[in-house]
């Protein structure tokens, strides 16, 4: 009886703390890529790193990651801004609020929208085929033929893909922001010059010193996650097919969850 009561107990503490299991797995996955995405922040920084970096051939992953986006970006996101900023003018005139319009244009897609459409176009398009790329050298093989090189292959593989995708997002970003409150002044003004004054005191007002060191910082981390996660991701995973789609998949989970999270204190920093 003695023996099968704590028999019963230990299966009745092993069930309660099943669920630690998880959690601690989720903890373990998560600081493994803090890791990793540590390692590689501190190669970035690094005089050897960037060296090898660019022995590994640094000029093509920043060519191939932003030429071939920036043209259709910026069509996409210049049609998207023509429509958000029309519909913005015209519902504020009808509501008597006109002076209040290309304030909230410029809140909405420059703040808001444009720094978020720029880190998933970036993901997509650039950052999660370089991952695969990533996988697929480590399949074949490549990390231990530089290993015996005596060559780090973090540095020489991993790290220009990285730069490529941080330099893209930010590139896409910075463009399209130019590009939409260009077209908000014409689309207010026209081609006169006479309301530049006023409207470089509502961007200006928008900008407050505060305002655009929070830009800053929103713009880079959404850029850092979008090119480190989806990298070390696939690090993390060991090497094969079916393994290499489940990191896929777990890398765009991540990212969602780390650009959710920027864009909500970024939000609470501008408007608190």
């Amino acid at each position: 009886m003695a023996n099968s009561a704590r028999t019963s107990t230990s299966n009745t503490a092993q069930r309660g703390l099943g669920w630690l299991r998880p959690l601690q797995q989720w903890l373990a996955s998560w600081w493994q890529v803090l890791h990793l995405g540590a390692v590689l922040g501190v190669l970035a920084l690094s005089a050897s790193g960037r060296q090898q970096a660019r022995s590994g051939g640094l000029a093509a992953p920043l060519v191939g990651a932003s030429g071939p986006l920036l043209l259709g970006f910026s069509l996409v996101s210049a049609l998207i801004s023509l429509v958000v900023i029309r519909i913005v003018i015209v519902t504020a005139q009808s509501y008597g609020l006109s002076q209040y319009a290309l304030e909230m244009v410029v809140r909405v897609l420059v703040l808001e929208l444009i720094p978020l459409a720029a880190a998933l176009f970036g993901a997509v398009n650039a950052t999660l085929p370089m991952a695969d790329e990533v996988a697929v050298l480590r399949s074949a093989g490549a990390f231990e033929a530089l290993r015996s090189q005596g060559r780090d292959p973090l540095a020489t593989l991993v790290l220009p893909r990285l730069l490529a995708g941080l330099f893209a997002v930010l590139l896409l970003a910075v463009l399209s922001c130019v590009v939409s409150l260009v077209l908000a002044y014409l689309l207010a003004h026209g081609f006169s010059l006479g309301g530049f004054a006023r409207y470089s005191r509502t961007v200006g007002r928008v900008f407050s010193p505060s305002v655009t060191l929070i830009f800053g910082l929103k713009v880079f981390l959404l850029g850092s996650a979008v090119a480190w996660l989806p990298l070390v991701t696939v690090l993390q995973t060991p090497p094969g097919a079916r393994a290499r789609t489940s990191a896929e998949l777990r890398g765009l989970v991540r990212l969602f969850l780390v650009l959710l999270l920027v864009e909500a204190a970024s939000l609470v920093g501008n408007y608190h």
